[in-house]
C-alpha cells in the first residue's frame, strides 16, 4: 500500500496507509464516517479530521474519486477509471456502471476558455410502487 501511495506522490504514514487500505482493499463506495469507523475498528487512534484531510489529499492526487450522490451524502470511490453509477435512493447503495454501457450524444457549449474534464452520470433508482 505504501508503494501505491508513493506512486501518487503521497507520503505514506501509518494513518494514510490504513485509510487507503480500507478504501482500496474493500473496493466499496464509503462515506468518511464509514471509513473512520473501519480504520478505528481495532485501535481508535485516527481522528475525524485526519480522515477528512487524508481523503481530500487522496482526491487531489487522483488516488480516489469523490462522489456527491445527494446534497447530504458524499462517498469516496476507489475506482478512478471512467465509469458511472446506479444510486439506490432507498438503500443508499451505489453500483458501478461500465463506461462503455453509457453513451452521451452531446454536451451543451462550454463556457469560454473551458474544456470538458469528464462526464459522470448517476442514475438514481428506487423500488417500484
Amino acid at each position: 500500500m505504501a508503494e501505491r501511495l508513493r506512486a501518487h506522490d503521497i507520503t505514506p504514514t501509518h494513518q494514510r496507509i490504513e485509510i487507503a487500505r480500507v478504501l482500496l482493499d474493500r473496493g466499496e463506495h464509503l462515506s468518511a464516517d464509514q471509513i473512520l469507523a473501519l480504520v478505528n475498528a481495532q485501535y481508535a487512534e485516527t481522528s475525524k479530521a485526519t480522515v477528512y484531510n487524508t481523503l481530500k489529499l487522496f482526491v487531489e492526487k487522483k488516488l480516489i474519486r469523490e462522489l456527491t450522490v445527494d446534497p447530504a451524502r458524499v462517498v469516496y470511490d476507489p475506482n478512478t477509471l471512467p465509469h458511472h453509477h446506479f444510486y439506490d435512493a432507498a438503500t443508499g447503495r451505489l453500483t458501478d456502471i461500465p463506461a462503455e454501457d453509457v453513451r452521451v450524444m452531446g454536451l451543451p457549449p462550454l463556457p469560454p476558455g473551458m474544456v470538458a474534464e469528464g462526464v459522470e452520470i448517476i442514475v438514481r433508482t428506487r423500488p417500484q410502487g
